[in-house]
């Protein structure tokens, strides 16, 4: 499973980013801009908060699970999950948490 959510990590972070840097180079960090763009439909406004919730969501369940499981470094699947998205958070939370439990089971 390691592989599998080192793999989806990797695309988590990619797939995003093919989007976002082309646009960062067009417009620069114009908040404007991306405000405009992302609230000019209601399928844009609907994806939106959709991952707005699906963020709060995540980082409920990394807090949570990882104290449950006596995980350390969660604020690295939570920084991803702010800078990048739930596309790149999820997996590598899962990532790690499949280390600390692989980990515990060789103890």
């Amino acid at each position: 499973m390691k592989y599998f959510y080192g793999a989806l990590s990797v695309l988590g972070i990619m797939l995003p980013y093919s989007q976002l840097l082309p646009w960062l180079f067009n417009y620069g960090f114009s908040l404007t801009q991306f405000f405009s763009e992302v609230s000019q439909s209601r399928m844009g406004a609907f994806a939106w908060w959709d991952v707005i919730v699906s963020i709060i969501v995540l980082i409920g369940f990394l807090v949570y699970e990882g104290k449950q499981k006596g995980m350390r470094h969660l604020w690295i699947p939570i920084i991803a999950t702010v800078t990048v998205g739930v596309s790149l958070g999820l997996p590598l939370f899962l990532l790690l948490r499949q280390i600390h439990i692989e980990k515990k089971e060789n103890l």
